[in-house]
């Protein structure tokens, strides 16, 4: 299950596991990344929280958590070469990986045709 957020965050659900990342949209504009700090093992997230900080020559931009939950894997890969996000935003530029803990806070999240819409709006 592929979902997405209005803040440009996609979320990929396999179980009770999900693996989060920043759209290709979120990634242009933003330009090449130059950091990331993403959340430490074992956070414990909310909706909304402020989850990851990646930063570019022109912007920083915090993404948030798409859903409720514990940080159980970070892509350190992505930390030690953040371009990867821009060059593969939903394969090698994932930013960690969130066990769910309540099924309720992925309401209100959009496919991807509702995300397209958006876009498009």
């Amino acid at each position: 299950m592929l979902r997405f957020t209005d803040r440009h965050e996609w979320l990929r659900l396999d179980g009770e596991v999900a693996v989060v990342g920043i759209t290709r949209r979120a990634a242009q504009e933003a330009g090449r990344f130059i950091s990331a700090e993403l959340p430490k093992l074992g956070t414990l997230l909310k909706k909304g929280d402020r989850a990851a900080l990646l930063t570019s020559a022109l912007t920083a931009l915090d993404s948030r958590a798409p859903a409720d939950g514990e940080v159980i894997e970070v892509n350190t890969d992505v930390i030690a070469d953040p371009s990867r996000i821009n060059a593969d935003p939903r394969g090698e530029g994932w930013l960690y990986r969130l066990r769910v803990d309540d099924a309720r806070s992925l309401e209100g999240l959009m496919d991807e045709q509702a995300y397209r819409q958006f876009v498009a709006a």
